[in-house]
């Protein structure tokens, strides 16, 4: 079938419009300002360890979170920026363009209706954490759930309503001030639960202590990079490049290196 000379012409230009428009775009995008500038501009507080740590003798930044963005300029062959912010400042950051995207921040509606999110590669969930000594007694979380347990919390806190959650056989030591985990150091306590990230604060800088090998992480929010929300072709690239260094075992690499559980999200 022919069809006619003004419908093909028709054709023909709404396809050279769609093919000017996707250019556009592309020029326009985050992606092509980056390459363009040579330089990554990352949005980092510099105050979570070990996702991103600052030197304020240096202005040096380390972590979990540096050695992935320092990858990703590495790939996209420019230069990493550090652009300090704070966790208040996170999101305008990104509205107002002072920074490309940021280190890790967890997935939230009240963001999500602001920003863009990359895909997931981490999660910041809870584990529990016990003396070294004790980790052969500690194989499941059920393991905890029991009367001969003593498990510290915070009044107030999140963990106070988990743990009771979690282990409602157990003994609950509820402290009004100080750090839970100074109970497990003092052996007033067998175990507290914290977030994955915490933990593996604490177990670099305490040697005594250890994340049982429970198997599964428990109550999992997944930590993304936030970007600028209506910037799909900026967006598509950060979660094509995420799903590939999935694929070789790069994010597990990196957590294992500073200390963070790699575990099955139950």
């Amino acid at each position: 079938m022919r069809f006619p000379l003004s419908f093909r012409l028709l054709l023909a230009f709404l396809t050279l419009f769609l093919v000017c428009v996707s250019q556009v775009h592309a020029a326009s995008s985050r992606l092509q300002k980056v390459i363009d500038r040579g330089v990554l501009r990352v949005g980092t507080t510099g105050d979570w360890g070990p996702m991103t740590m600052r030197d304020p003798a240096t202005n040096f930044y380390k972590g979990f979170d540096i050695d992935i963005t320092t990858e990703l300029a590495k790939d996209l062959g420019v230069t990493v920026e550090y652009v300090a912010t704070d966790w208040k400042a996170l999101v305008s950051g990104i509205v107002t363009e002072k920074y490309d995207l940021t280190g890790s921040a967890a997935l939230n509606i009240s963001r999500a209706k602001i920003v863009g999110y990359s895909q997931p590669y981490y999660y910041l969930a809870f584990v529990p954490v016990t003396q070294k000594k004790n980790q052969s007694r500690f194989r499941y979380w059920a393991d905890f759930n029991a009367s001969s347990v003593t498990v510290a919390s915070r009044r107030g806190a999140s963990e106070e309503t988990m743990v009771k959650e979690f282990f409602p056989r157990a003994r609950q030591l509820v402290i009004e001030t100080g750090k839970s985990y100074q109970e497990l150091l003092a052996n007033r306590a067998n175990v507290i639960v914290t977030s994955n990230i915490e933990a593996a604060r604490l177990i670099s800088r305490f040697p005594q202590l250890a994340i049982p090998e429970v198997q599964e992480m428990r109550r999992a929010t997944p930590l993304a990079m936030l970007m600028p929300r209506d910037d799909q072709v900026w967006i598509n690239f950060i979660n094509q490049w995420i799903e590939l260094k999935k694929t070789q075992g790069f994010f597990d690499r990196i957590a294992e290196k500073w200390g963070l559980a790699v575990m099955e999200i139950e």
